[in-house]
């Protein structure tokens, strides 16, 4: 099974219920999982897949918490063509800057070679009032592939 740090940005705590549920499916299913809720590259697992749960804030930025890891990695510029990551997004549609700091986050991560193991889903609190749904059942989908 797979070594899986969930990385999570959150102002107002949606995205910490949505990795919680992930971390809880995963672990069922015998992944290695760690969350952090202020995630340092120093202190994930090594050979970790980077599971980022991550909402919006301000005017399309990543939540406080989160921050330091994307300057850490925007200003040391670390080859992470080894690294794998998964984003999954939340946001509110009704804002434009909708999912917009994972966004850059994502962009970050490829430019650094890391490289996607599935397709990033945007889930908006619009249309899924109760993210962690949306959440499970994406991962549902894919999850046999970790």
């Amino acid at each position: 099974m797979s070594k899986i740090d969930i990385l999570v940005g959150s102002t107002l705590g949606s995205s910490e219920y949505v990795a919680d549920e992930i971390a809880s499916k995963l672990t069922s299913l015998g992944h290695e999982i760690q969350i952090n809720l202020t995630p340092n590259r120093s202190e994930l697992m090594p050979n970790s897949i980077w599971f980022i749960v991550s909402s919006t804030h301000g005017a399309g930025d990543l939540p406080d918490n989160i921050q330091p890891f994307f300057d850490e990695i925007e200003h040391n510029k670390p080859d992470l063509s080894n690294q794998k990551f998964i984003i999954c997004a939340i946001g509110d549609s009704s804002y434009d800057t909708f999912c917009h700091g994972p966004a850059k986050l994502n962009s970050l991560l490829a430019e650094r070679s890391a490289k996607a193991c599935v397709d990033k889903i945007e889930i908006d609190i619009q249309r899924d009032p109760i993210p962690e749904e949306a959440a499970i059942s994406w991962l549902n989908r894919w999850c046999d592939q970790l």
